[in-house]
């Protein structure tokens, strides 16, 4: 039986390297976000709820933004989306950074979680649709960029702390990226042509008629396969994970080792690195077809046992241990998972780029909240089960993923996976 032929390797083209820029720039201030407010806490002096309110106002515009990308980008276009979310992103951080007032603060906190989503979430439709069955490897590749934020985001903000220059100068790196990045897509006049085809597309779609046949076939469309929904609940869940670590991590090691809650902080960088180091051979991984499934197995079990490792950590050398595994685990967790889902989406992509970001919004709302109520009740070592946990949930949808694109097929496909939900 012949081989079936391999797809073609993926092109770096400029489209691509602005996307991968963008998204770095996105995740400078989405992991630097968390030390600004507690810098920002120390000069306007407001209390510990007020933070949790920072929080949630970035995530209500997170899962607002998700909500309705779909319909959003259906209208306006992902060359103007992309660079609309990224001037009203870089607006939210002007007003975070300049004006030193609670409220106002509160507004640019939501401004930057509901424009810095949309943005994200441009991207990932682009590298999608960029590069087809290499998505998968397009998407990991972006996300060592957002890896290497995660590490020095946090740093360049305490560093400038202590200077005369002060933490505010940080936040402005990633606007001027985006500036630079966006006068270099102008220049891509292929990008902005092929835009503008998709645009004419869209239009046409809504002047057609909704009658007959054609209607039939545009609901069909818009409906995401059952595969596909649960990809996307495997997005949110892996999305969880990462944040309750985020959240308690530092916590729990000051709690079962001797360092300071400041060294503990300091540590974290461990989870951070081990996420960069996992991206990094992602990429290298998945480079060769057929590989995203088998990676993710092998990240469900590194996040599951790091996790446990620093659960039960004796001493410090083994906790930071312990969230280096981690990192490692869950850094593919994300960008392979959203692969799999926009690959299971057939014509529905938007739909369930969107969608996979509400149900991960949700979850990062909930799921650290209910860890902390638990840790009042029962200590943090023993709440802090329910991010291994959800690990596990991880390899568990996995699984189901597997079994339901095996009974579609079975259905509909003489045998082969549908949408490529097992061959990426």
């Amino acid at each position: 039986m012949p081989d079936e032929p391999q797809p073609p390797a993926l092109v770096r083209d400029p489209a691509t390297a602005i996307s991968y820029g963008a998204l770095g720039a996105y995740a400078f201030w989405l992991y630097a976000f968390g030390p600004a407010v507690a810098l920002l806490r120390t000069e306007l002096g407001f209390s510990y709820a007020v933070v949790g309110i920072y929080s949630a106002a970035w995530s209500a515009g997170a899962t607002a933004a998700s909500a309705s990308f779909a319909a959003v980008v259906g209208r306006t276009g992902r060359w103007r989306l992309l660079w609309g979310s990224a001037a009203a992103t870089t607006a939210g951080a002007v007003l975070f950074m300049a004006v030193r007032d609670v409220a106002w603060t509160l507004v640019g906190a939501a401004m930057l979680g509901t424009a810095g989503t949309a943005m994200q979430l441009t991207i990932q439709a682009v590298l999608s649709d960029r590069h087809g069955e290499r998505r998968g490897q397009a998407l990991v590749e972006a996300n060592i960029g957002a890896g290497a934020c995660a590490v020095l985001a946090p740093l360049a903000l305490g560093g400038l702390a202590a200077t005369a220059a002060g933490w505010r100068t940080a936040m402005v790196v990633p606007a001027v990226m985006l500036a630079a990045l966006f006068g270099a897509s102008r220049r891509d006049r292929g990008w902005r042509e092929r835009e503008r085809e998709r645009e004419h597309w869209h239009q046409r779609q809504r002047r057609r008629p909704e009658t007959g046949r054609g209607l039939r076939r545009r609901r069909a469309g818009r409906r995401l396969p059952a595969v596909c929904w649960v990809l996307c609940f495997l997005v949110g869940v892996g999305i969880a994970v990462e944040f309750c670590v985020v959240y308690f991590g530092a916590e729990l090691l000051a709690a079962r080792t001797a360092l300071s809650p400041a060294a503990a902080a300091t540590a974290m960088t461990a989870f951070y690195a081990g996420m960069l180091v996992g991206r990094v051979a992602g990429a290298r991984i998945v480079r060769e077809p057929g590989r995203s499934v088998a990676t993710l197995w092998g990240s469900v079990a590194l996040a599951v046992g790091g996790l446990v490792v620093v659960m039960t950590a004796p001493n410090s050398v083994t906790g930071v241990a312990g969230l280096f595994l981690g990192g490692l685990g869950v850094a593919n967790l994300f960008p392979l998972s959203v692969a799999l889902a926009l690959g299971a989406a057939g014509r529905g992509t938007d739909t369930a780029n969107g969608l996979s970001q509400v149900i991960g919004g949700v979850l990062v709302a909930v799921a650290p909240f209910l860890l902390g109520a638990l840790a009042d009740t029962v200590g943090l070592t023993g709440a802090f089960a329910i991010a291994p946990a959800l690990a596990l949930a991880c390899g568990a949808l996995l699984l189901a993923s597997t079994l339901v694109g095996r009974q579609t097929s079975a259905r509909r496909t003489g045998g082969r996976p549908p949408y490529g939900t097992q061959t990426e």
